[in-house]
């Protein structure tokens, strides 16, 4: 299921309690940076969030005749991305549970 999909669905059954949506996710992005270390299929992404505090993902292939320096960024940028979910997830249960 894709973020689209998934969110449709929250709305389509009414569920609107305080939440993250992918578009503040998102918005706490400013920029991100990419390395791909000589001679490997590896590519880091580091995003830098508004506050200053990065999270980095990664990703490689284990056949180096498949890889893509272009599907390797993308891959390493959504797997960082994913872990700002945590941490906006974290961040929101501690303000409701202070309200």
């Amino acid at each position: 299921m894709t973020e689209s999909e998934t969110e449709a669905e929250i709305t389509a059954k009414g569920l609107n309690a305080p939440r993250i949506t992918p578009d503040m996710i998102d918005a706490c992005i400013v920029s991100e940076d990419f390395y791909r270390f000589p001679g490997t299929t590896l590519t880091v992404c580091a995003l830098t969030l508004a506050n200053g505090y990065q999270v980095v993902g990664e990703s490689a292939c284990a056949s180096p005749e498949n890889f893509d320096a272009e599907i390797g960024r993308k891959i390493a940028r959504e797997n960082a991305r994913n872990k700002i979910w945590a941490l906006e997830g974290y961040r929101l249960r501690s303000e409701l549970q202070q309200a």
